[in-house]
């Protein structure tokens, strides 16, 4: 049964949160009640945050990591290893990756892996931009760090095939990730132990 409400300002704010993933009508009713408890200036800090979020957010024009800025703080930091790059389904990745301390190197945001049952290929994820950055020179790795289900495997042999012309290494993460779990979800010891004993792509193929 739906919910009478006494406002229609309180009615279309309840409707709006209950849009994000996760958050029922209860919920979001909590959360605009919690709003409205607080004073005028946090509730337009937390609104403006959101609109400017929206409007202002950019996706760095190297690895397209989401930035504040044309080049990301990490692609533009010089302490890095610019020769090693890992490849990441999403931003929520990189966010995983870096939390471990175990990567000093680069990213590449592919933007989702292939699944042709969700109507994504190739040519919808950030991959012919990868390889351009590999064709450019200076790239001695990439590190293949999708999610061990099909789709992420399916996409590491497409960038190995995409990349095998190039002398470079190309290596995967160790299966400390266990098949079929989401590299997100994984904890930052197991997942940085992946890292670091990455092993050659190639030798996915070997039974």
């Amino acid at each position: 049964m739906s919910q009478t409400f006494a406002s229609t300002l309180l009615e279309n704010a309840v409707n709006e949160f209950s849009k994000l993933p996760g958050i029922g009508r209860k919920t979001a009713l909590r959360l605009v009640l919690h709003i409205l408890r607080q004073d005028v200036q946090t509730a337009d800090n937390f609104g403006n945050a959101i609109i400017r979020l929206r409007h202002d957010i950019r996706y760095c024009r190297v690895c397209h990591n989401i930035s504040d800025t044309d080049v990301c703080n990490i692609c533009s930091d010089a302490t890095r290893d610019a020769s090693t790059i890992c490849v990441v389904e999403n931003v929520r990745e990189v966010m995983a990756v870096e939390a471990t301390g175990q990567f000093k190197g680069l990213y590449h945001v592919l933007g989702g892996v292939i699944s042709p049952m969700d109507g994504i290929g190739p040519a919808d994820l950030e991959i012919d931009s990868l390889a351009a950055r590999v064709a450019a020179g200076g790239i001695k790795e990439v590190i293949l760090a999708l999610s061990a289900t099909m789709e992420g495997d399916t996409t590491n042999f497409y960038i190995f095939r995409k990349l095998a012309p190039y002398d470079i290494r190309i290596t995967m993460i160790a299966r400390g990730v266990s098949v079929g779990d989401e590299l997100e979800y994984t904890d930052e010891i197991t997942l940085g132990r992946s890292i670091l004993n990455r092993t050659p792509f190639s030798d996915s193929f070997k039974s």
